[in-house]
């Protein structure tokens, strides 16, 4: 019972608007649309208006709409922004349709055919419905990866094994150098040792029993002096 009533309501609104809603052109009382969603918009017309161009307006009042977009005469799309307009003249009807919907679009909008004198038109009331606000489900086990910065990145590379065993023969190197430096070192000073004592004593020689040293030459003005026993072991005892 109240269909007809609000229908006489939109009648008697237009006529005191100045628009023609007879039945040449008619189209849905309101339309719903999803938050960042689409939605479409069919009107339609009585033989006789296929070339005529139709419209899409948007405001409360008829004199005072804002047409967002407008159809050439012919059954091409046109487009402006987010709103386009599509007539199919066989069928007699025109589409509007609104992409990317926010809750401003919510507003009262006109469908319209553009003619000599009062254009014709209905009215269509827009209501957009808010996008979902239900939370994301998350999993139980959540894994925290840290940030790695871009320096990070590039100043510290990854210890690979190849790196690894560089450091482990290094190491090594550091503890057996100093050693091997030590053991020769001491070599050294034993041999130095060695070699002054031979020195030493061929410098000094020994001396024989009653203080008379042994000569390794014998002097031949006392060989004959020389017992012929202390003559062999003075050359047994001379080193060399």
């Amino acid at each position: 019972m109240w269909l007809p009533q609000l229908h006489l309501m939109r009648v008697i609104s237009a006529k005191s608007q100045g628009y023609s809603i007879a039945t040449d052109i008619s189209g849905p009382m309101t339309v719903n649309g999803p938050e960042r969603g689409s939605l479409m918009v069919q009107c339609v017309y009585n033989s006789g208006w296929e070339t005529y161009l139709k419209w899409w307006c948007r405001g409360a009042t008829w004199y005072g709409c804002k047409i967002l977009v407008k159809t050439t005469g012919s059954e091409q799309e046109v487009k402006r922004d987010r709103v386009s307009i599509k007539d199919n003249q066989k069928n007699h009807t025109f589409t509007v349709t609104m992409e990317d919907l926010m809750q401003t679009d919510a507003d009262t909008y006109w469908c319209g055919i553009e003619r000599t004198g009062t254009d014709l038109g209905v009215i269509v009331q827009v209501i957009i419905d808010p996008a979902s606000t239900a939370a994301p489900t998350t999993s139980a086990s959540t894994t925290f990866t840290a940030p790695v910065t871009p320096e990070e990145t590039s100043n510290s590379p990854t210890l690979t094994g190849h790196h690894l065993d560089k450091r482990h023969n290094l190491l090594k190197l550091s503890v057996l150098l100093p050693l091997i430096f030590t053991i020769l070192l001491l070599l050294l000073v034993a041999a130095s040792l060695l070699a002054w004592r031979i020195m030493k004593c061929q410098q000094k020689g020994t001396a024989a029993p009653g203080g008379r040293p042994l000569l390794c030459r014998p002097d031949p003005a006392a060989d004959h002096n020389l017992p012929t026993k202390g003559y062999h072991e003075a050359l047994l005892l001379c080193p060399g």
